[in-house]
């Protein structure tokens, strides 16, 4: 009886140890940071764009739609860089500054040269901080959760042409 109990309660151990020890060497996807929805993220200094996505409506114009954290105490002056041109839009203080969603306008991108189902090579910058770059899916207003991102210049943004 006593062999049968101890028995028991090795098998049982091992069982325990053997399923809960998968944590220590199996790799844990939630330390892995991804970009869970359609955009791509990139940081720039104390300006973290998040969900970065690019809805194109004709060959030269296109909107951006974006959220950006500043996670610093000062407003900012947004520079973008995108194939075909750039432009600029101020960021809040302290917080998330929303672009293209909550029905807010996009930021339309003049002369834009990437054409959708293609990955646009975009660039963000403030100040004297190193530019954040990111490839910056293209999509077509097509999908019903972008058919209302359409090219409605912000009264925030300035666009020029050129590289």
């Amino acid at each position: 009886m006593k062999t049968r109990f101890i028995t028991s309660a090795v098998l049982a151990a091992t069982v325990l140890v053997g399923t809960a020890g998968c944590n220590l060497i199996a790799p844990q996807a939630t330390l892995k940071h991804y970009d869970a929805s359609d955009g791509v993220s990139a940081n720039v200094g104390t300006l973290d764009v998040r969900n970065a996505l690019v809805i194109s409506h004709s060959k030269t114009e296109a909107v951006l739609a974006v959220t950006v954290v500043n996670t610093g105490d000062k407003a900012q002056t947004l520079n973008i860089e995108y194939p075909g041109g750039r432009t600029s839009v101020e960021i809040d203080a302290t917080g998330m500054t929303t672009f293209g969603a909550d029905g807010k306008p996009g930021i339309t991108l003049q002369d834009f040269t990437t054409p959708a189902g293609a990955d646009a090579a975009m660039s963000f910058q403030y100040g004297n901080e190193t530019a954040g770059e990111a490839r910056v899916p293209v999509l077509d207003p097509v999908l019903k959760e972008y058919e209302t991102i359409t090219p409605v210049p912000s009264p925030s943004a300035s666009s020029s042409t050129g590289n």
